[in-house]
């Protein structure tokens, strides 16, 4: 063995490169949210915050009822600042005192009219037939109202339809629960809308020398519409404010 040789078997061998230990810190996820002691990221904490974890069918209620008075609200009925105010902890913790769908039913008067009462009542789950409106029909009918609000769970049949119209005399609104979960006045691409009071109808009419039939056109059914509850006839003052649609104010007529 020559010199070379001897130099390189005598050599030892290098241990392999150790990187260095991190320093201890605040653990990560894989979606950049910090972990707690725990072990659980505070992103997932924040988002299960947000989530309710109650009895879904009290939370339905609820918004559902919200909206409503909200409705009546804007219809400019009398509603009590506690009842639009109450949270959903509120709400259960009144709910479960005793559940009972009737105690879900509200009746106000026009703020400006206190002989103009309106009704909201709350139906069961079961199916809205003839029998179930001739149950409502004997509830209300010595409450000499002008307006009745239903608000069903379930399907009305075609033939209970027709019997509200035949039972009674006054305008009978009717939502399905499903409708009043969400406010559709305040989506943010909907539009301001404001209802016209018969002076300024006659003024607009009479500015632009036209009439009901020529100005823009809202279905009695539109969501608006029966949000408001319009009938045929009344005049909507829609104003668009957006990047998307600029700024400008139309007009629609209920048809």
């Amino acid at each position: 063995m020559d010199s070379a040789e001897s130099s390189v078997a005598s050599t030892p061998a290098r241990a392999p490169a150790v990187a260095p230990k991190a320093a201890v810190g605040p653990r990560y996820n894989n979606d950049g949210g910090d972990d707690d002691d725990d072990g659980v990221p505070m992103v997932a904490r924040c988002v299960s915050s947000m989530i309710d974890s109650g009895d879904p069918e009290s939370h339905r209620l609820f918004l559902a009822r919200r909206t409503a008075l909200e409705m009546l609200r804007d219809r400019r009925y009398a509603v009590p600042e506690a009842d639009l105010a109450r949270t959903l902890p509120e709400f259960r913790a009144w709910w479960a005192e005793r559940p009972e769908i009737d105690r879900l039913s509200f009746s106000t008067t026009l703020a400006s009219d206190p002989s103009n009462k309106v009704q909201l009542v709350f139906c069961p789950p079961e199916p809205f037939k003839i029998a179930a409106i001739r149950e409502v029909y004997g509830r209300v009918k010595d409450e000499n109202l002008s307006c009745l609000i239903l608000v069903l769970q379930s399907k009305i049949t075609s033939r209970a339809k027709d019997a509200i119209k035949e039972i009674f005399k006054y305008k009978v609104d009717v939502f399905q629960i499903a409708e009043l979960l969400v406010n559709v006045t305040k989506h943010v691409l909907k539009p301001e809308h404001e209802v016209l009071t018969p002076e300024e109808k006659a003024h607009l009419l009479k500015k632009y020398n036209v009439v009901d039939s020529q100005l823009p056109r809202m279905l009695e059914t539109d969501a608006i519409a029966r949000y408001y509850g319009l009938g045929k006839g009344t005049v909507l003052r829609v104003t668009y404010d957006g990047e998307l649609t600029g700024n400008h104010v139309t007009y629609r007529c209920i048809f």
